[in-house]
């Protein structure tokens, strides 16, 4: 029996060893549920590598995670660590791009009504909170995609961008510059 606890304290942020990781729980997909519940243990530095972990299986089998986007809704506004909200960030990307730009079958089936518009509230979250640039930049993508069907967030997210655009790093800057360049 694999318990993911002592695997994910071998996990360190190397490419190999999350993507080792993301193939084990791909090979043995009953260990999600128990994955996510690890990742939901916001206070311990293990949900963080289970959060890498999650993201890579994501970016490797998007469509793994479909059945626990009920869970990952719920979970994602609790979580605060950043290397913990960089990944689960970066997954809502993977989802909004998968929905709105790639078109795909499975996410369109699964991500309902409900989840884009918990998925626009987290964006919107970490977008006017003490985060990170990378989680920034992905939801700045995310808001954008999910824009083009909820009228209300392009021009929130327009006034939410120009009004944090002076303290933002130039990382922040460069990506919000592309963001407004489409909302024009």
């Amino acid at each position: 029996m694999i318990i993911l606890e002592e695997v994910l304290n071998t996990v360190n942020h190397s490419r190999e060893k999350r993507n080792y990781f993301a193939n084990l729980v791909l090979d043995n997909p009953e260990l999600l549920p128990d994955l996510l519940k690890i990742c939901g243990k916001i206070d311990d530095e293990i949900s963080c590598r289970a959060s890498w972990g999650l993201e890579f299986l994501c970016k490797n089998n998007l469509e793994a995670i479909l059945p626990y986007l009920d869970d990952l809704t719920v979970l994602a506004p609790k979580v605060y660590q950043h290397p913990a909200v960089r990944p689960i960030a970066k997954i809502f990307e993977y989802l909004i791009v998968a929905y709105y730009q790639k078109k795909s079958l499975a996410v369109r089936q699964s991500l309902s009504k409900i989840h884009r518009q918990k998925i626009t509230e987290t964006c919107f979250d970490w977008l006017i909170t003490d985060q990170k640039v990378a989680p920034k930049a992905y939801s700045m993508t995310s808001l954008y995609l999910l824009g083009t069907e909820f009228d209300w967030i392009h021009p929130e997210l327009k006034i939410t961008l120009e009004n944090n655009y002076n303290s933002g790093s130039a990382a922040y800057k460069a990506r919000s510059r592309m963001i407004l360049k489409k909302l024009l």
